[in-house]
């Protein structure tokens, strides 16, 4: 009995021990004295007692046979759980007794836990897990997951015994199912990243890390798959990758993407002795869209645009845009030039239809620069360089023009950013400064008002004049912090008069379009004449005719706005071209200026200045008083006394003074 490795054990009727081996002694802890007068039901779990005792009453009543599991208490207190099988011996002379044995399952509970352990953590897995037995070439699943049934649609039965690469998708992804395979064939871990077909068909991107499980004499008999669904990632990651890679607004690609795609054109051309030629187009007139229709009817524009691009060209060819309404064309493998040239025509007829934008017809066309690879460049600077020169070169020719490259444009381009960069550099050094240049009343010679005039004072080329910078101004934009700076300075030098004692003298500023053109400006001009402290109507605001005349509505909101501001209107440069009277009537128009080319056509001759005559009868007839600019002699003078102009300016009446000369030409006059 003690050479067992359970315990033994021999109970009476009653239910106490008769007969034990020294395993029931080292279990209980108990002595054999005290485990001859202890009840068997005292050695269990209180819990586990009622089972027991039925198991004991089966044995002795009904004479069966019977196997249970109960905690057996030791006398330190400590609990073990045993396997009990039990059955009814009779013994000569009537006597009848319960004999069993009990095995320990103390260690079998622990792997059983630890194997429940395994399967709640299969189970809970949020990658799926499927176990395939290795067969050669075969490897039939013997094990999946629920992560796997819900990554994959299958249910685990519908997989049971599959090989496991019945999911692959075919045609796709060969290079990393390769890897695979060879792996698998030379018993190996492998990592890898392909496409998987789902139970409904849809298919979805999978790592899948596989390692070989090995026996005891390291026999690969398993492979264990961790199958991780990375669809949604990988979608996020192509959706960066596209935005990093593609204007937001009209999908096409951008300055990264175009750099690439145009690098990669170059080298295939460069093999296979082709051209590749690089077209930029910049809208005409979008910003005139941009500020009177909103950003909503130009962003639009933008949209449309880039649809007829695309139609309008190859696969293999790149529509990028690189911001504002500057786009760049990349066509690739070009075999001559009479085949780009054929190419752009398309381009051009894509552009020349009109747009409908908002319940309005708008004819939207583009200046175009082409540089080709390899005569205008050999990279992608300098093809876009290039073909930057060249679009600049074609804003100047007309409507719609389209420039080639030519060497002489490269000293254009590089004089334009070369005096852009010095422009800066004057803003930021307060290079720029302002004069004043009275008009006064014909008849009495009282001061009516001052005109400011922009000077730069340039560290090369000494003072110039606007003529000389501010269409470089108009053309990259800078022209509307310089306008502010302007109009700042402006501000000011009514406060310094006002406290000089001339409160009521008024100063006039030009204004460029694509200033006005600014949706803030009407707020910015109220509020920086309400920070400065001045009267509005000490504020006058000159246009040229040709920019009012250009889109009338929006003339007459602006002349509404500085109206409802206080502002004067003045129309500059009149007389320089067509002039449309019945605008004219129209708009608040304080005052009309004169060009200053009709006053230097006044000479000996009556007939010399007929237009300048004609020009005061306009402003006699429309009631708005007319200045005369630019009034050098005293026949020029005489003259236009003579003939009813009211105002005159011009260095005949005075220089243009800076604002201490200003202060005393004042006092004197």
């Amino acid at each position: 009995m003690d050479l067992l490795a359970g315990t033994f054990y021999v109970l009476d009727e009653s239910g106490y021990f008769v007969l034990w081996n020294q395993q029931v002694e080292r279990v209980t802890g108990l002595s054999g004295e005290r485990l001859r007068g202890l009840h068997m039901l005292e050695v269990f779990e209180p819990a586990d007692r009622p089972t027991v005792a039925k198991a004991f009453c089966t044995v002795f009543q009904q004479d069966e046979r019977v196997q249970i599991e109960a905690r057996v208490r030791s006398a330190d207190g400590d609990t073990i759980p045993f396997a009990f099988c039990a059955s009814r011996l009779l013994v000569g002379g009537g006597g009848s007794y319960m004999c069993g044995m009990g095995m320990d399952l103390s260690q079998h509970h622990r792997q059983r836990e630890k194997l429940e352990l395994f399967e709640r953590g299969l189970t809970a897995a949020s990658n799926g897990i499927v176990i395939t037995r290795h067969e050669g070439v075969h490897n039939p699943i013997e094990y999946v997951n629920p992560a796997f049934e819900r990554i994959s649609g299958y249910g685990a039965e519908e997989v049971m015994g599959r090989d496991s690469r019945f999911m692959a998708a075919p045609g796709l992804d060969e290079d990393q199912r390769a890897r695979l395979g060879e792996a698998v064939r030379a018993q190996q871990p492998a990592s890898v990243v392909f496409r998987n077909k789902r139970k409904n068909g849809e298919l979805f991107w999978n790592h899948l890390s596989v390692t070989p499980v090995r026996d005891h004499s390291r026999r690969v008999t398993h492979f264990i798959g961790i199958i991780e669904d990375i669809t949604a990632t990988k979608q996020r990651t192509s959706q960066l990758e596209h935005l990093v890679t593609h204007d937001a607004l009209t999908g096409l690609a951008n300055r990264v993407l175009l750099r690439d795609r145009l690098d990669h054109a170059i080298h295939s051309a460069q093999r296979n002795h082709e051209q590749v030629a690089v077209v930029m187009m910049d809208l005409n007139k979008f910003k005139e869209i941009n500020d009177t229709l909103g950003h909503n009817a130009g962003d639009q524009v933008l949209k449309n645009v880039a649809q007829r691009l695309q139609s309008a060209l190859r696969e293999s060819d790149t529509v990028a845009r690189l911001g504002g309404d500057e786009f760049v064309l990349v066509l690739a493998e070009q075999p001559n030039l009479r085949f780009t040239l054929r190419m752009i025509d398309r381009v051009r007829r894509a552009m020349a239809g009109d747009m409908d934008v908002e319940g309005r017809i708008l004819s939207v066309g583009a200046s175009m620069g082409v540089a080709v690879y390899p005569s205008d460049g050999r990279n992608v600077h300098d093809l876009l360089q290039a073909a930057d020169a060249a679009m600049y070169e074609s804003k100047h020719g007309g409507p719609d023009a389209v420039h080639f490259y030519s060497p002489a444009m490269a000293s254009t381009t590089a004089a334009r950013q070369h005096m852009e960069n010095a422009l800066r550099e004057a803003l930021d050094r307060d290079d720029l400064y302002l004069l004043f240049q009275p008009d006064v009343c014909v008849e009495t010679g009282k001061i009516l008002g001052l005109e400011a005039l922009l000077r730069w004072r340039h560290p090369e080329r000494g003072e110039l004049l606007p003529a000389d910078f501010l269409p470089e101004a108009e053309e990259n934009g800078l022209i509307v912090p310089l306008g502010r700076r302007v109009l700042e300075d402006v501000c000011s030098t009514l406060r310094f008069l006002a406290d000089l004692g001339y409160p009521d003298l008024p100063i006039s500023i030009n204004a460029s379009s694509r200033e006005f053109t600014q949706r803030d400006y009407l707020l910015h001009l109220g509020r920086r004449v309400a920070h400065h402290g001045i009267k509005p109507t000490s504020l006058a605001l000159e246009l040229h005719e040709e920019q009012l005349m250009h889109d009338p509505e929006q003339a007459t909101r602006l002349a509404n706005g500085l109206q409802e501001l206080g502002i004067k209107l003045s129309v500059d440069e009149f007389g320089a071209g067509l002039n449309n009277l019945s605008c004219l009537r129209r708009l608040p128009v304080s005052q009309l200026k004169m060009t200053r080319r009709r006053v230097q056509e006044i000479g000996a001759t009556p007939s010399d200045g007929m237009l300048a005559k004609t020009m005061l009868d306009i402003g006699h007839n429309l009631n708005i008083p007319v200045v005369a600019t630019g009034v050098e002699t005293r026949d020029q003078h005489e003259f236009l006394a003579a003939h009813g102009c009211s105002r005159v300016q011009g260095n005949y009446i005075s220089q243009p003074l800076a604002r201490p000369a200003l202060a005393a030409w004042l006092t004197a006059h």
